[in-house]
């Protein structure tokens, strides 16, 4: 990749609909694991900021959450995690499926971007879904609605033409000097990332019949020079979901907590002692007071 003429830096904001892809890209563009993933919807709830160094540059990513109608306060606060991300950014970019364009969720991300004043790109994800010439017609639409400064296809997944979504995030960012250091990836926390992990495992292993309302609290993280030691709650809403996490026999809490920690241990590069709880607390999400 070649250097740009000067140094710049900027935030970016990842905006779309839910399972999009955003925290995928993100992973990729960073080249290692930041935030999580899962084929359910509104995994992802909240602004986790990812920081790419580059030549004389730094990009720091915003992965939001997934725009929709929201209904309950989780919901809520989720979406307006992702609206504050669009109105502190230096550019915005709004992510579409080559195989699933402009959903009626994609249209919310749509009018959100159309009122803000900086920079706007579309970033046209899953094209390794779908023939090649169904995607052009997907290009030349968003061209027309005279909204985005560059239009950029790419496959999240496989990594294909993210050089270019750099170049095109550098061309409209501001000069600058990096904001944050060379070995930092992201802003949050290790006691945060762990229990994104252990949530993720959660979502994936039991898919539907855990609701994406389930959480994870970190009640102990303990580092020594060979093991990190950890102990979290899981949080369900009702009485019933508990014994769906904790299985036949506590097989379901065993296989999430192993999972999770082959994660974990693969990302520290140390051994991880993981012990996992189940609580029931159906308020867990909701601000104080709310």
């Amino acid at each position: 990749m070649k250097d740009t003429p000067e140094g710049r830096c900027g935030f970016v904001a990842l905006l779309g609909r839910p399972n999009v892809g955003k925290s995928t890209l993100l992973n990729r563009l960073l080249g290692q694991k930041i935030a999580i993933t899962s084929k359910k919807p509104q995994t992802t709830r909240n602004r986790i900021l990812g920081i790419q160094h580059l030549p004389r540059a730094q990009i720091i990513y915003m992965d939001t959450p997934g725009l929709h109608a929201p209904k309950a306060e989780l919901n809520r606060r989720m979406v307006g995690e992702a609206r504050r991300a669009a109105l502190e950014c230096d550019l915005a970019a709004m992510m579409i499926e080559a195989g699933k364009p402009w959903q009626a969720e994609d249209l919310l991300a749509l009018d959100l971007i159309e009122g803000l004043k900086v920079p706007r790109l579309l970033i046209v994800n899953k094209v390794d879904l779908v023939p090649r010439a169904s995607v052009l017609p997907v290009i030349e639409h968003a061209a027309g609605l005279g909204l985005f400064a560059e239009i950029v296809p790419v496959s999240a997944l496989k990594g294909e033409n993210l050089d270019r979504l750099t170049q095109a995030a550098l061309a409209h960012l501001p000069e600058g000097e990096p904001l944050f250091p060379e070995d930092m990836v992201t802003d949050q926390a290790e006691r945060f990332w762990a229990a994104e992990m252990i949530r993720e495992q959660a979502v994936r292993l039991l898919r539907e019949e855990l609701p994406y309302s389930t959480g994870v609290v970190m009640e102990e993280f303990e580092e020594t020079a060979d093991l990190i030691r950890l102990r979290a709650r899981l949080l369900v809403a009702r009485e019933s979901q508990k014994g769906i996490v904790i299985g036949k026999a506590g097989a379901m809490i065993k296989k999430i907590g192993t999972r999770a920690r082959e994660q974990l241990e693969k990302f520290w590069g140390k051994k991880v002692y993981l012990e996992l709880q189940v609580k029931v607390e159906p308020e867990f999400w909701r601000e104080p007071g709310k």
